[in-house]
């Protein structure tokens, strides 16, 4: 066997059992829903934020530990102990009564979430140089393992609850359970190990390059479309079902519609920027980001305002009130009355409507300019679900583009630190993922908006993309300052 197909074996291995991972790291996105939505455990938002949370915290904040010992012991043993440890907490989940259970089990099996940083060290080793962006593209898609949970778990719960709707939620653990377990067996049959040429490093002269304020301009980048991919990953569900009333299933299916093209795109993400550049894709993924959450960010809605009124055109009694006219003094008075707009609840654009409420009533004695009608105007936004659902692929896919650019910058910046680098900048982006659905529950129950998450990412957008302007600015100005001063006297 060539090395080359060798190579392509464990990283065939190696997606396979990222994809598994990553769908095991944002299960809890449906179980807690359905959970909640079913009423057998009575969660408040904010709990529920937390436990969205809590597995992609554990699957952060272990990443550049987990990185290191792969270094050092290779990415069979490391991938494959972890797959079975991870499978524990998953057994031991249908036994959880309490939220404090839930978090703990949660915060075990979400080290899932490492499997990244296994499996970046573990490709990389096997691939030359010129193969590696390609192979770590390929690997990277692993994590459109999100949509597998989106789109098969909803369907397994309502199986696995028809004949115990209480208890029948119990398979669905054991399930992702035994998968890893299967896809561990297979990875210590058919893995090969492998670990980096070279001396270890010690622990200091690893953790140097986090010295540097491009490590974290790096890092705040891959919150944004990383983290917040994760974030959303999880949080689309029980938004379709309260916003738009879905089915668990449908609610699946429109977040596994945001998740999977996300997560196949970064290979394509990679090539653009090698094309292009990284920092020019990174300006078209931020400002698109932008461009998108500011359409999100209206909620359904519906405005009453003051209108245009009737006023008394002249002093008397009034003689008839019907709902569409006042007859005072034989003069007749037209009122606008209120009528209803079919297909409002569907159109994409705000609809307006205006009508008046008579306030006077026959034989009524009134004064010149007195009002006899009020005026109300009522916008209605309804918020449009296939719109919003296309909005959001769009934004997925923006993101997913970003996520291969940015770490495309870091071997050009930090050759010989790649490892390190990467998975600083992957457990900032993890904590994006754990910090994302808390800061969405806190939104939500201070606002009472849905949208109020978008708000937060049109903002998080706006920073990325001003540090990197900023930055490439300042660059410009210490590597060429005749020409910025030229254009600054120009302008």
């Amino acid at each position: 066997m060539s090395s080359l197909s060798q190579s392509h074996k464990i990283l065939f291995l190696n997606t396979l059992s990222f994809a598994i991972c990553f769908a095991c790291w944002t299960l809890n996105g449906v179980l807690v829903t359905f959970l909640v939505d079913k009423g057998i455990f009575n969660w408040s938002v904010v709990e529920v934020g937390w436990l969205l949370g809590i597995p992609i915290l554990s699957g952060s904040i272990f990443r550049l530990p987990i990185g290191i010992l792969t270094d050092k012991y290779g990415g069979k043993i490391i991938f494959s102990i972890l797959l079975f440890l991870c499978a524990i907490p998953l057994f031991l989940l249908p036994f959880a009564d309490t939220f404090w259970s839930f978090v703990v089990l949660s915060f075990l099996f979400g080290l899932v979430g490492t499997s990244f940083a296994v499996g970046i060290g573990y490709t990389s080793v096997w691939y030359p140089q010129n193969w590696q962006g390609r192979a770590l593209g390929i690997f990277g898609m692993g994590n459109a393992g999100a949509a597998i949970t989106t789109f098969m778990a909803p369907t397994l719960l309502n199986r696995f609850s028809e004949g115990d709707p209480i208890n029948g939620w119990k398979m669905l653990p054991i399930t992702y359970a035994s998968v890893l377990v299967l896809i561990g067996i297979f990875f210590i049959i058919f893995a090969k190990n492998k670990k980096p040429a070279g001396d270890s490093k010690n622990i200091k002269t690893l953790l140097t390059p986090l010295k540097s304020a491009r490590v974290w301009r790096f890092g705040a980048y891959y919150f944004l479309v990383f983290g917040c991919f994760v974030a959303y990953s999880q949080w689309l569900l029980p938004n379709f079902m309260n916003v738009y009333q879905t089915s668990l299933v449908m609610g699946g299916m429109f977040a596994t519609m945001f998740s999977l093209p996300s997560g196949i795109i970064r290979a394509f993400g990679g090539y653009l920027s090698d094309k292009f550049g990284a920092r020019k894709v990174m300006y078209w993924v931020l400002g698109s980001s932008i461009a998108i959450s500011f359409l999100l960010m209206f909620p359904k809605m519906e405005i009453l305002t003051a209108g245009p009124g009737v006023l008394a055109s002249e002093s008397g009694v009034i003689t008839s009130v019907t709902p569409s006219e006042i007859i005072i003094n034989e003069k007749i008075q037209k009122v606008n009355p209120k009528t209803v707009v079919v297909g409002s609840e569907e159109a994409i654009l705000p609809v307006k409507t205006s009508w008046q409420e008579i306030l006077v009533k026959q034989n009524q004695e009134v004064k010149k300019k007195e009002l006899l009608a009020k005026g109300i105007t009522q916008i209605k936004f309804s918020a449009n679900m296939w719109v919003y659902v296309i909005l959001v692929i769009l934004i997925g896919i923006s993101w997913g583009i970003g996520k291969a650019a940015v770490f495309k910058h870091i071997p050009e910046y930090f050759p010989n630190e790649v490892g390190v680098v990467g998975g600083m900048v992957g457990l900032i982006g993890g904590l994006g993922g754990f910090i994302g659905p808390i800061i969405f529950g806190y939104l939500l129950n201070f606002t009472g908006l849905w949208t109020s998450s978008w708000i937060f990412i049109f903002i998080i957008s706006i920073v990325c993309l001003l540090w990197m302007h900023r930055t490439i600015i300042n660059i410009m100005r210490t590597k060429m300052p005749n020409f910025t001063r030229g254009i600054e006297h120009n302008h």
